[in-house]
Formats: structure tokens, C-alpha cells, sequence
């Protein structure tokens, strides 16, 4: 039983769970700073450029989708830029534009790629692989301590752990110019930070994220990371640091409980068979943000006024 849930569970739930974190670190920021829609178009922008890197690679190795993700990514940030500057148009509305575009024309690309042959197809670019990602080189627990096994790790596993450091690395190491730019730009400025510098790194970190974990979770469960633990958490504390670590939190309790739920759900409930894992745990993330919107200590009571004490309870560290 031990060496079934190591070879064909422990590495996936693994991934969730990296993804999951990777993706709330920076989505605390973007929510706070009403840009949670900017990671959902990251997380739509990268299909194309993985079409692209398949076409050119003719492999779907996860650093070399990462950096073609990763330029598409830029890419529409500069495109959105572009069109909000000469279009004069609402950001809100150059985002969906720009996002819808490039999804479209990425799933057009599966389509006519022949991309499926190496399981990259447009159910792939939604749910993700989570399931197929096991450890066949695994024998038990002591293969964790078994540098051959070890080696035949899933590459997700490892891009992931990767992005996963370099973004905790990010959040810890500009934590107090992150929360103040994040809370009054004004004032960070007359503090002489790096405002548009700030802005631009969280976005470059976020792409990151959803870029890196794309290929093993799909994009259903990048835009339900990067905003439902977030949001859930932001309903239950008032303070930015209870906030993040709260996050987390949620974040993995939803990949664990999402992945055994998809497994073992539809048999409890007498049905055969399985569900996808992103799509359950993406699930799970909203119904946990339903009940922390219903019984959260900060959440908007009906009949309140846009902006009230309670929802503006941050105050800016000090300088």
C-alpha cells in the first residue's frame, strides 16, 4: 500500500501542492491591488508560446515550455500596455482582449500541431497532466532516500520546487517595499521605492508562477490558485502577514483534499471511476472561498457602503 501511494500519489500531490503556493504568494499582492484579472490572462497568454516552443523543440520538455511561456507571457504584457497607451482603452477591457486572443489562437495552434502525440492537447491546456506525473522509479519510501530513484523524478517536480523558492525568495526579500507600494503608490514614491519597478517584478514573479505551473495543473487551477486562497484568507483576517501565511495554508489544504476527493469522491458516492484532479481541487478552492464568504470575520455585510473602515483595515508598515 505504502509503495502504491509513493509511486503513483505522493508525487503528484506534491506538484498540487508547489503549484498551489507558487501561484498564492504573488496572487495575495495581485488581489490587494484589484490586478487578479492580469493572472488570469497570464495564465491564458502562455498557451501559444508553448505551441511555439513544441513547434520548435519538437519536445515538450518543461524548461523549454517555461521560457516559451515565459516570452509569450511578456509579450502580452507589452501588447495590453500598448493598447491601454494608443487605443485609450479601459485596461479591464485590453486584457480580455488581449487574453482571449492569444488562448484562441493557442488552441487553434494544438489543434493543427500535432502536439496531442505528446499529450499536449486542449484538455491538457485545461486540467493539466497532475495524474500522469507518478514516479515510476519509485519503490517505497526509502526511494526518497535513494539518489537513482531520485532521478527519475518527474522534471515538473523539480521546475516547480525551483519556481516555488525563487518566488518565497522574492515575497521575503521585498516584503516591506511590496506591502507598502501595495497599499499607497503615492507614499512609496515620496519613499523613494521603485513603484513601476515593483509592479513590474510582482507581474514578472506572477507569470512565473502560472507559467511553471501550467504544464502539470492547467489553467483552470492557475486562475482558481492565484485567486481563491487569497480571497478566502483576505475575508478571515485583517492583517497582510496572516494574510499570505493563511493563504498557504488554504493553498495546500485545497491540493491535498482536491486530489484524494478526485480520486476517491465518485466511489464514497457510488460512481465509478474518477474525476480530473485539477478540476476538483479548482472545485474545492471555491467552495472554501463560498464559506469564507459566508462566515469570515471581514466579509462585506449586505447593504454596506463600498468603503468602509472594515474594508480598508491595512495601514502601510512604517518607513
Amino acid at each position: 500500500m505504502g509503495s502504491d501511494f509513493v509511486m503513483l500519489s505522493l508525487v503528484p500531490m506534491v506538484i498540487a501542492a508547489l503549484a498551489a503556493v507558487a501561484c498564492a504568494l504573488p496572487g495575495n499582492f495581485l488581489l490587494l491591488r484589484r490586478q487578479s484579472m492580469l493572472g488570469d490572462a497570464i495564465s491564458h497568454v502562455v498557451l501559444p508560446g508553448i505551441v511555439v516552443t513544441f513547434l520548435v523543440t519538437g519536445s515538450a520538455n518543461p524548461w523549454a515550455m517555461l521560457l516559451g511561456a515565459g516570452i509569450a507571457a511578456l509579450f502580452s504584457v507589452l501588447l495590453i500596455e500598448l493598447i491601454v497607451r494608443s487605443a485609450r482603452v479601459e485596461p479591464g477591457a485590453a486584457m480580455g482582449t488581449v487574453f482571449t486572443a492569444m488562448f484562441a489562437a493557442g488552441v487553434l495552434g494544438l489543434e493543427r500541431s500535432g502536439a496531442s502525440g505528446v499529450h499536449l492537447d486542449v484538455e491538457h491546456a485545461l486540467y493539466g497532466n497532475l495524474e500522469s506525473l507518478i514516479w515510476l522509479d519509485a519503490e517505497g519510501w526509502s526511494s526518497l532516500a535513494d539518489p537513482e530513484a531520485l532521478a527519475g523524478l518527474p522534471p515538473e517536480l523539480t521546475l516547480l520546487a525551483a519556481v516555488t523558492a525563487v518566488v518565497g525568495a522574492f515575497v521575503m526579500a521585498l516584503w516591506r517595499p511590496l506591502s507598502v507600494a501595495t497599499f499607497d503608490e503615492g507614499f512609496a514614491a515620496t519613499l523613494g521605492l521603485p513603484v513601476r519597478a515593483l509592479s513590474l517584478a510582482l507581474i514578472v514573479v506572477a507569470a512565473m508562477a502560472c507559467v511553471a505551473a501550467f504544464s502539470a495543473v492547467g489553467s483552470i487551477l492557475v486562475i482558481a490558485m492565484l485567486i481563491c486562497p487569497p480571497a478566502a484568507a483576505r475575508l478571515m483576517t485583517n492583517r497582510l502577514g496572516h494574510q499570505v501565511w493563511l493563504s498557504l495554508g488554504l493553498a495546500i489544504l485545497t491540493a491535498l483534499s482536491g486530489y484524494v476527493l478526485a480520486g476517491y469522491g465518485p466511489l464514497w458516492l457510488g460512481f465509478a471511476g474518477s474525476v480530473s484532479a485539477a478540476g476538483m481541487i479548482a472545485a474545492v478552492s471555491g467552495v472554501i472561498l463560498g464559506l469564507a464568504a459566508l462566515t469570515g470575520r471581514h466579509r462585506r455585510r449586505t447593504g454596506s457602503p463600498l468603503s468602509t473602515p472594515a474594508d480598508r483595515p491595512y495601514k502601510a508598515p512604517n518607513a
